[in-house]
Formats: C-alpha cells, sequence, structure tokens
C-alpha cells in the first residue's frame, strides 16, 4: 500500500537580497550581451566562464535574474530546451555503463578539487545548519539527523546508496555501531571512502545500485538519485524496496524541482541547460510527485522534511572555501574552470533562495512496523 505525502510548508525566505554590481568589461548590464539575449542564464554562464563579465557578488546577481520577468530566448535555445525535455523520456542514459558517467566526468575530476572546497568530513550534500556554527559541524549535524531518522540500532546491516567520499558510512558506523555496504560510481570517491573506513565495519563497492541484490535493514541515500536519469526513478524506488527488509525505513535527501516540463520556470530551464553541459551531465532533479509515486513497492512515505535555505548556505560556504584554496589547484584546472565552478556554486545557491528548486530529507517504511513512526528534527 503507498500514501501521497506532499512536503511541508517552509518558513518564507526573506524577500530583500542585497544588490551586486554586475558589469561587463566596457560597463554595460551583462544581459545586454549577445549569449544571453540569445540564451538567457545558459548564456549568461557561458559569457562568464569566457571572462565577458564580473559582479560583485555573484549569487545576488543571479538571483535578480532568477526573479526577474523572462525575457524572449532564440529559436535555436527552445529548440534546445525541447530536446533537453524530450530525450531523457525516450532514451535510457545510464543504461549499462552509461551510469558511470557522472563518475568520470563529475566526481572523478580530482579529490584534490573536493578536498580545497569541502569540510574535512568530504561531504557534498546540503549541511544542516538548525545548531550548526561552521560547515562542519552542519555536514556532521546533518549526517546525525538522518541516522536518527533512520532510527539506527548497533548491528544493522545499511545500504548506502551513492556514498560518496565515505562521509555518511564512516559516521554511521562509529556513532551508531553499524554495517554499511556503500555504492558509488566513481573509482576517485571508493579509493578515499576505503581508505577512511579501513577500520569500521564498512564496504565500499564501485557498483551500480540497480545490480544490489542482498537484504539490509535500513536504506540511506544522499543526493544522488538526481543521477539516476527521468527514467529510472520508478527503478529507484522498485530496488531500495527489493534490498530493504519488511518494517525497515528508507532515508532519502534529495534535490527536487520542476524541470524542463510545461510548467517548469523558464528562467530557471536556462540555468539547467548549462548545468547539463558544464557540470552534471544527464542529471534529472525528479519533481515532488514522482518522490511520493511508489507504484510496484512496498513503501510508504512517513515524513517530509525541508530545510532548503540550509542549502544556499551551505553552496556559499563551499565557495569561500574553494576561492580560499583556489591558487594550491590553479595550475591543474584554469582560470576556465575556476570562472565555471563560481557559475555553478553561485547560481545554484541563487536558485535555492529564489524557490525554484528545494533539499528536503524523505522517511519511507515498507510494510509493517509494531509501533508508529514518529518524525524526527
Amino acid at each position: 500500500m503507498t500514501q501521497t505525502l506532499l512536503p511541508q510548508t517552509e518558513p518564507d525566505r526573506p524577500t530583500e537580497q542585497p544588490r551586486s554590481v554586475p558589469a561587463t568589461a566596457d560597463g554595460r548590464d551583462p544581459m545586454t550581451l549577445p549569449q544571453a539575449v540569445s540564451s538567457g542564464l545558459m548564456g549568461l554562464g557561458e559569457a562568464y566562464m569566457d571572462g565577458a563579465w564580473d559582479a560583485d557578488r555573484l549569487d545576488d546577481y543571479l538571483y535578480e535574474r532568477f526573479t526577474a520577468p523572462a525575457r524572449p530566448l532564440s529559436l535555436a535555445t527552445r529548440g534546445r530546451m525541447l530536446a533537453a525535455a524530450l530525450l531523457p523520456r525516450l532514451i535510457d542514459r545510464q543504461a549499462g555503463l552509461g551510469a558511470f558517467r557522472i563518475g568520470r566526468e563529475h566526481y572523478d575530476l580530482g579529490n584534490d578539487l573536493f578536498e580545497v572546497m569541502l569540510d574535512r568530513s568530504m561531504t557534498y550534500t546540503s549541511g544542516y545548519w538548525a545548531e550548526a556554527g561552521d560547515l562542519h559541524e552542519a555536514q556532521s549535524a546533518k549526517l546525525e539527523l538522518l541516522c536518527r531518522k533512520l532510527e539506527l540500532e548497533p548491528g544493522m546491516r545499511v545500504l548506502d546508496i551513492g556514498c560518496g567520499w565515505g562521509n555518511f558510512a564512516h559516521h554511521a558506523a562509529t556513532h551508531h555501531g553499524v554495517h554499511v555496504t556503500g555504492l558509488t560510481v566513481s573509482e576517485e570517491q571508493a579509493a578515499i571512502a576505503s581508505d577512511r573506513c579501513a577500520d569500521l565495519p564498512v564496504d565500499i563497492r564501485v557498483q551500480d545500485y540497480r545490480t544490489m541484490a542482498d537484504t539490509f535493514d535500513r536504506v540511506a541515500s544522499i543526493e544522488m538519485i538526481e543521477a539516476v536519469g527521468r527514467r529510472n526513478i520508478p527503478r529507484f524506488f522498485q530496488s531500495v524496496d527489493r534490498c530493504l527488509a519488511d518494517g525497515g525505513i528508507f532515508g532519502l535527501q534529495v534535490i527536487s524541482g520542476d524541470m524542463l516540463s510545461r510548467t517548469s520556470d523558464r528562467r530557471m530551464d536556462q540555468f539547467i541547460l548549462w548545468l547539463l553541459k558544464y557540470i552534471f551531465p544527464d542529471g534529472y532533479l525528479p519533481h515532488p510527485a514522482e518522490l511520493s509515486d511508489l507504484r510496484g513497492t512496498g513503501l510508504r512515505v512517513e515524513d517530509w522534511h525541508r530545510f532548503s535555505a540550509d542549502y544556499d548556505r551551505t553552496l556559499l560556504a563551499w565557495s569561500e572555501r574553494f576561492n580560499a584554496g583556489w591558487e594550491t589547484i590553479a595550475e591543474r584546472y584554469g582560470e576556465r574552470f575556476r570562472r565555471k565552478w563560481n557559475y555553478y556554486l553561485h547560481g545554484c545557491a541563487a536558485a535555492f533562495r529564489a524557490g525554484h528548486i528545494d533539499v528536503q530529507q524523505i522517511v519511507y517504511v515498507k510494510g509493517d512496523r509494531h509501533e508508529r513512526y514518529q518524525p524526527k528534527r
């Protein structure tokens, strides 16, 4: 039996934002550049990568663009948006070795890049800032919050789908005494995760989640579902259902949105085109309705906890660390990469601030439980 539970409302975001002073080299508004005129935030990003314009506070300026009236786009850009919307419905780009593309092209860019940008736990997902004073505290709080929601007990077997550099596996095994199997499609991530968890009951595997056949007491997945592709969202939940014991709990942290659809925001879609081309190939942000469509499984939603403002803050903390440590990696990556990465981090922060995308932790339960699930915060 399935249940649909819509996300809880979140307190209103501040309506007043500090303004930036964006300009091209000759003092013009960047939105007058030919790339921006023809393809909006897609072209604006490419012009920024080329060094055609700058802003004192890039996130503030992009927030203004996300909330300003949408402008007409060129026929070519509208065609790219239509193709980007239709192709994932027709072709499974994650079939076979395609599932490992995101690992090769994003997560395997280099551990040195992520070591500079992330906190010492190497956590590449939103932190939880309710009582945190810095980035590391926010990431630790997020991991512990998910562990509490999973109701972990010593000796439990836990599957971590999209384990990254092993931060959740390390935290859960260290503080809750569980046995964790972590799956990643990145060789670079697996190497670090295996090393840092070497003395713990943790097994890190480079493996497609769809091939996992073992049964676990709990399943966790933190911001990995965005990489499975539109056609595979139902299969993702079916895979979780297959691996989760009856009465077990599945904790999912996910970025959601309305992406390249009839109802999606065209300003956000322009930015999505840029992200798909330069940052996250074949990525897909599931709609909230897809996250509660559990047909063909024994899962049901028990809790839906949004904390989107925390991602804005997390992304700006990453940007601060990335730029502070840039000189240590500049020779390897180059100036165009620095500008691309800043447009990515600040653009995503602006998108969360504008309400175009959200992050939430959702708790699913499989089958019957002896007692009703109690939400945790």
